[in-house]
């Protein structure tokens, strides 16, 4: 087996030899397999291996990037030299360099790698009963297919200044799209489920019977009259309202100015029952990790604390440029610098059941699915697709389809409740979430 750390580390030795202030290297060794069925046949197997190295040298202030797939050591000079020449003539970053926090791996162990690696054979058999069972479903016409896939992701980091870090993480998926109805009329829906250990993955059943029932439920949808509504947003669908959080709080948007949430830290801007986390080291957790892409050490913070704004998200030359310290969520590539984003992002549960949510609505909308990405995120105005089910008399009625939901982001995270019904899926995971006076436009 390849001693990868050794590999990387003698990249970033051989930066610094020929003439790098400082530098880091980051290897990305990948595999992938997936089998998807349709219509009872194996549409496609596949299997991808790829392994990507990218170098970042800093002479002075300048900055440069350089990547390879070869790792083969025979290459390393020449990489090494177009890297610093690149270096030396591009301008002046004054917030450029690698981060003062990193520290070696603390050896916390979260699980993230299953050792067994499924047969095609395994996979193929999961997606042929999840397509089966959607077809098992009354009314079901037609599928799209269903999918059964595994990765296995191994990450090394070394920099100059001392980090020297490995994880590996793994991934197995089901997936299933169901159709029902005939012609224009036809409607479709999917399931599907992600997790890190095979043994913890939905039955394939349970996805493909979901997609179906999904999809036979969102027949003869209508479109209702315009109205200022109280909207509930389906676990599924609420979990892009912390996207958009998430994204109003990297610091790099903040530093340019370019945040609806750039005056906001340190003031309430949602309800004081509401408390949004981001949890790098839940065991077995889709996004964990013990170390961010610049070697910082990660650790689990409330990013909302009754209803409270508490930091930002902030790699190392965010942070220098607002004059704070990183906080350990750097992600990166071979090929790009790194920025800061989010690993295991959740809003907490309220106290409600979704029932017990819009039992005193008269007239309403529950969104299973969103369009479109019609979000500002310099004004925080928020207009987007939606599908779903009215809710009439405190319970789901008719679906409705090809409607839009419009408002601030600032009103409906000041409006925002949560629902008791959070389960950890996704990566961001968050309960069913109701908030009201939305504008809904329909027919």
């Amino acid at each position: 087996m390849t001693d990868y750390l050794s590999l990387v580390s003698d990249l970033v030795r051989q930066a610094r030899a020929a003439g790098a202030d400082t530098a880091d290297a980051v290897l990305v060794n990948g595999t992938s397999l997936s089998v998807a069925s349709r219509q009872g046949k194996i549409e496609h197997l596949e299997r991808s291996e790829g392994r990507d190295l990218g170098l970042r040298v800093f002479v002075g202030k300048r900055a440069a990037i350089v990547s390879s797939t070869s790792l083969d050591p025979a290459g390393f000079a020449a990489l090494v030299e177009r890297a610093v020449a690149m270096a030396k003539v591009v301008p002046e970053d004054p917030f450029a360099g690698l981060a003062e926090t990193w520290a070696p791996p603390d050896g916390t162990d979260l699980d993230m790698a299953d050792p067994a690696e499924p047969l095609p054979d395994v996979l193929a058999a999961r997606a042929a009963a999840a397509e089966a069972a959607a077809f098992s479903v009354p009314g079901v016409t037609n599928s799209e297919g269903a999918e059964a896939g595994y990765g296995r992701n191994e990450i090394v980091l070394v920099t100059s200044a001392g980090f020297a870090g490995r994880r590996v993480g793994t991934s197995h998926s089901i997936s299933a799209t169901a159709l029902a109805g005939t012609g224009t009329g036809m409607q479709r829906d999917y399931d599907y489920h992600s997790t890190v250990y095979f043994a913890d993955l939905d039955d394939p059943i349970k996805i493909g019977k979901s997609a179906g029932e999904r999809a036979i439920a969102r027949l003869n949808p209508t479109r209702p009259n315009t109205a200022k509504i109280p909207v509930l947003f389906d676990p599924r669908v609420a979990g892009s309202l912390l996207g958009h959080l998430a994204g109003a709080i990297n610091g790099a948007g903040v530093a340019r100015g370019t945040s609806f949430l750039k005056e906001k830290l340190g003031q309430r801007i949602f309800g004081s029952d509401i408390n949004v986390f981001d949890d790098p080291r839940r065991v077995r957790g889709l996004r964990s990790r013990t170390f961010d892409g610049e070697g910082t050490p990660t650790a689990a913070r409330k990013l909302i604390e009754n209803g409270v704004l508490t930091t930002w998200l902030l790699d190392s030359r965010s942070a220098r440029q607002l004059g704070m310290t990183p906080t350990g969520h750097a992600v990166r590539g071979t090929s790009g610098p790194p920025s800061a984003s989010t690993s295991n992002l959740y809003l907490a549960a309220g106290t409600l059941t979704p029932a017990e949510l819009m039992a005193d609505i008269k007239e309403g909308l529950y969104i299973t699915e969103m369009i479109g990405m019609g979000v500002n995120g310099v004004t925080g105005d928020y207009s987007r697709g939606a599908a779903g089910y009215m809710i009439r008399d405190g319970a789901l009625a008719e679906p409705v389809a090809e409607v839009t939901v419009a408002s601030n982001l600032i009103e409906m995270f000041a409006n925002m409740v949560a629902a008791s019904d959070l389960v950890f899926r996704r990566g961001t995971d968050s309960p069913t979430v109701r908030v009201d006076g939305m504008t809904m436009a329909g027919g």
